[in-house]
């Protein structure tokens, strides 16, 4: 058994939320300068102003993207490890820590409006798994893209074909409104809300990756493929990449149902890791 202070969670979850906020992942930036190759125009010179924007913010130590989001921070827990102290309590207060002073303070009471003040409560998620390892994937979600995801519960009779209308159709709909090229998340099967999890999860995937069961991949594929001959575009103008990626994740489900879940990330994919 591995005993683990919750300071020491506290302190990766500051570090997280500075560093997501601040920089897009490494893959994310190598996809826009590959879709900037493939555009002209209009598309062309947004993407170029979408990867100037990160230069900038790195140089003057500003947060990429105005909307520093809700942090939503995913688990995966070893069964040997111990927690020594508040868990959930240890994240909000590196939230709390890593919002204080220049990142924008976005939560608020659902009904009243009202703003907590602080960017807490952290949305956690917690999986276990073997070993004695903790490793933590921080995602500021921001909700311009948020707003536009959906969730279908579809018939089994549905399949395949109903899971990729899914996904094209939420695209289609949300149109320039999630600041696209987007990162399309997908959960297949699970329930009601267990495939919104794996939606959620699979947007911590790295951009371009496929997921390694073959019929998983070709539904990745096909949606990718469908998405970008929309003629969306990079922030609306039109062109070739409307999307950047589709990732989906799996669940196995009841034998009535096939839940799916799609999550919308907009071009600015911030999302840190670290392994304690």
């Amino acid at each position: 058994m591995r005993t683990v202070d919750v300071k020491q969670i506290e302190e990766a979850v500051f570090r997280l939320a500075r560093r997501a906020n601040f920089s897009l992942t490494d893959a994310c930036r190598a996809a826009l300068k590959s879709a900037k190759e493939r555009e002209d125009g209009a598309a062309r010179f947004a993407l170029e102003t979408v990867l100037e924007n990160e230069k900038i913010a790195q140089r003057e130590e500003l947060p990429v993207c105005q909307d520093t989001g809700m942090c939503c921070v995913l688990f995966t827990v070893g069964r040997e490890v111990h927690f020594e102290g508040d868990l959930t309590a240890a994240v909000n207060e590196g939230v709390r820590r890593a919002y204080r002073d220049d990142l924008r303070k976005s939560i608020c009471d659902p009904l009243t409006r009202l703003n907590t003040g602080d960017n807490t409560p952290a949305h956690i998620h917690i999986e276990l798994c073997a070993g004695d390892r903790v490793e933590i994937c921080l995602l500021p979600k921001g909700f311009g893209s948020e707003n536009m995801s959906k969730i279908f519960m579809l018939t089994p009779a549905e399949g395949r074909k109903g899971i990729v209308e899914s996904i094209v159709g939420t695209v289609r709909l949300a149109g320039s409104r999630p600041c696209p090229p987007v990162v399309v998340g997908v959960g297949i099967g699970g329930s009601f809300d267990g495939c919104a999890y794996l939606a959620k999860k699979a947007l911590t995937r790295e951009i371009g990756s496929r997921h390694p069961r073959a019929d998983v991949a070709s539904i990745e594929e096909e949606a990718l493929e469908k998405i970008n001959a929309l003629g969306i575009g990079p922030q609306g103008f039109g062109g070739r990449t409307t999307a950047l990626s589709v990732a989906c994740e799996l669940a196995p489900t009841h034998i009535a149902g096939l839940p799916v879940a799609v999550n919308i990330q907009c071009h600015c994919v911030r999302c840190a890791k670290e392994v304690l």
